[in-house]
């Protein structure tokens, strides 16, 4: 059972990266909405599109879970710096959905993280 949680939790991850492609692709007014407002459209809102799809692939292999999980916190990181900063914690009367979806991913991605730490390379393993 112990050695499922961690994969449950990568799949977890992929599914919330992955679900939100159709709004940044199909340049959804809420999409359009976010990235205006931080000055990143369209350049942005694609690219950080591009960037989620591939950190959900790469937390689906194995050897690159690290990966993953790593490139996950640096956007989500950013996602939710622009919350606090810039967009607001509810967006569009969401409710700060949001914005709790980010905090769940970003400490999702933290869990993981920790589980395959010993997959880093320059990481000196004890």
């Amino acid at each position: 059972m112990k050695k499922y949680i961690p994969l449950a939790l990568r799949i977890l991850i992929t599914i919330i990266l992955i679900q939100t492609l159709r709004f940044k692709f199909t340049a959804h007014p809420d999409s359009l909405y976010i990235f205006e407002k931080v000055g990143l459209e369209p350049v942005g809102r694609i690219t950080i599109g591009i960037l989620e799809l591939l950190a959900g692939i790469l937390l689906l292999v194995p050897k690159t879970v690290w990966v993953g999980a790593t490139l996950t916190l640096g956007i989500i990181g950013g996602a939710i710096l622009m919350h606090l900063t810039q967009i607001g914690i509810e967006v569009k009367n969401d409710g700060g959905v949001l914005f709790i979806t980010a905090v769940i991913t970003f400490i999702l991605s933290t869990i993981t993280l920790f589980f395959y730490r010993k997959d880093i390379p320059f990481i000196k393993k004890n």
